[in-house]
């Protein structure tokens, strides 16, 4: 990412962002409400443009959704009308994926995320955190090299928010993909990250990207470990200011 700046008419939402994702590296970005970390993760999906600069996914110039790249929502996105089974599938039947390959595929990722015996119903029967399971389910089998994480655990209560952090640690671990993962929440982007890109100002700007010098594999001991507190409050601190105005801002 080179330069990238996005505006809608006269708001100019973030500017001048330089970035390199490495490998199988996961990077979280975190910043006070407002600031365009959703909209940022959109043009690096290519849903949307880049109003300056511009964004490459193992060197191509993106502008579209392209082949590689899956989006995991903070909503679920799933299809309502679509048991678990056939939302898991809905990707790759988009890719041109055969029958043989989708029912092949399909179970072995809702086994995955612990969904097994949930296939045939329908969204509205099953909690919010199997919902967002399944939508992880579908953007895993696809197979991507880098998946994009916009709040994924942001609409479920805190006590399943913190069970579906350490699966996804899990499932991580166990395949290992590049991973950009927007969060507010300043534990979940130091207990996930290897990186934390810190965004601040109106303009929003990269303030400060530290690096997450926690072991692997993590695990809820890693919650408890000294240097995650100290990382804790170096981030907060940083964003201590920018999030008291962004609370007490109104629109005029």
């Amino acid at each position: 990412m080179s330069g990238a700046g996005k505006r809608f008419g006269v708001l100019e939402v973030f500017r001048d962002i330089n970035l390199e994702v490495g490998s199988r590296e996961v990077l979280a970005i975190i910043g006070p409400s407002g600031c365009g970390k959703t909209t940022l993760l959109r043009c690096i999906d290519g849903l949307i443009p880049l109003t300056e600069g511009h964004i490459q996914i193992e060197g191509e110039l993106i502008a579209a959704p392209r082949e590689g790249v899956a989006m995991v929502f903070q909503h679920f996105g799933l299809l309502p009308w679509k048991t678990v089974f056939h939302n898991v599938a809905y990707g790759l039947k988009l890719a041109g994926a055969s029958r043989a390959e989708v029912e092949e595929t399909v179970p072995r990722f809702i086994n995955l995320v612990g969904l097994s015996g949930f296939e045939h119903y329908y969204p509205y029967q099953i909690s919010g955190g199997m919902q967002q399971r399944c939508g992880l389910a579908r953007a895993l089998a696809v197979g991507p090299r880098v998946l994009l994480m916009d709040e994924p655990f942001g609409a479920v209560d805190a006590q399943t928010r913190e069970i579906l952090q350490f699966e996804l640690l899990r499932i991580w671990e166990a395949r290992p993909t590049t991973m950009v993962f927007v969060t507010h929440a300043i534990d979940e982007a130091i207990l996930m990250g290897d990186r934390v890109m810190v965004l601040k100002g109106r303009p929003s700007g990269v303030h400060e990207i530290v690096t997450v010098d926690l072991p692997r594999p993590r695990s809820r001991a890693t919650l408890a470990h000294p240097r995650f507190a100290e990382l804790r409050e170096h981030v907060w601190g940083t964003l201590m200011d920018d999030a008291r105005r962004a609370e007490f801002e109104v629109n005029r």
